[in-house]
């Protein structure tokens, strides 16, 4: 169309906020101590806002297949911004076809001890625990947090 302004340009990336090194060690050591004082082996994992490993920590005698559990666990809650925990409710509002498929996803968990890590209103990972009850590990999974100042 002759005469018409072209769209301005756009930049073909965006920046992205993830939580660093040191405090993601600092939630996962964080929550083996509160895992220690349950009495609980577990393993925790950390992960960026893009879901990729930041920290580990694997407690002796944690059930083995706890390791990926507890990845799944944070890369869901970095995922989609919800506890894992949520899950069963938040399922319950979509079709047959969205709660039936969801959950075949992989490296999808719907059950708890996953939490985002948000850190003034931005979400910068996600933390999750396996090894214990859904209970103990989401309490686990909380002391990661508070350890940074997010008392979630």
């Amino acid at each position: 169309m002759p005469g018409a302004a072209l769209p301005p340009a756009t930049a073909l990336s965006v920046p992205q906020s993830v939580i660093d090194a040191a405090p993601a060690l600092r939630a996962a050591q964080a929550a083996v101590a509160h895992a220690a004082a349950l009495g609980v082996r577990v393993n925790v994992s950390v992960v960026d806002a893009a879901g990729v490993l930041a920290a580990f920590a694997r407690m002796p005698g944690a059930p083995l297949h706890s390791v990926d559990i507890a990845h799944d666990k944070a890369y869901t809650a970095t995922s989609f911004g919800l506890p894992t925990s949520a899950w069963h409710a938040e399922l319950a509002s979509h079709s047959d076809a969205v709660r039936q498929g969801l959950v075949l996803r992989p490296r999808f968990v719907a059950f708890g001890g996953g939490l985002p890590i948000v850190e003034d209103g931005v979400r910068i990972g996600g933390i999750g625990v396996s090894g214990g009850s859904e209970a103990q590990d989401e309490a686990i999974a909380r002391a990661g947090l508070q350890a940074l100042g997010l008392g979630a």
